[in-house]
């Protein structure tokens, strides 16, 4: 089993960058692919991007590509969403998700832990 904490949220101005931190407890967290997705008002979970366990397979959704980059260390158990020239429809609750797999899924329904989220807020 493994518990995510998510950090790094905020307001940002458009144009402007925001590092996310997801944190996890656990011994075999190197086990384990993590995503994030986010959600905004009204709107369903969406995938944002995913890296693989060993960090060698990264997945990102169009909307973000070139734009968002992700990264994890093992050794202290962290992923690493780095979010630069950010828009406002980037403005959701962002949430890191992590699932004992080879694979590198892309739906929500396919992982099996969560973190509480993290609010991003770009502003125009």
């Amino acid at each position: 089993q493994v518990q995510l904490v998510e950090s790094g949220g905020g307001l940002v101005q458009a144009g402007g960058s925001l590092r996310l931190s997801c944190a996890a407890s656990g011994r075999t967290f190197s086990s384990y692919t993590v995503g994030w997705f986010r959600q905004a008002p009204g709107k369903e979970r969406e995938f944002v991007t995913a890296i693989s366990r060993s960090g060698t397979i990264t997945k990102y959704a169009d909307s973000v590509k070139g734009r968002f980059t992700i990264s994890r260390d093992n050794v202290k158990n962290t992923v690493f969403l780095q979010m630069n020239s950010l828009k406002p429809e980037d403005t959701a609750v962002y949430y890191c998700a992590a699932v004992y797999s080879a694979y590198v899924p892309t739906t929500p329904y396919e992982y099996n832990y969560w973190g509480q989220g993290t609010q991003v807020t770009v502003s125009s």
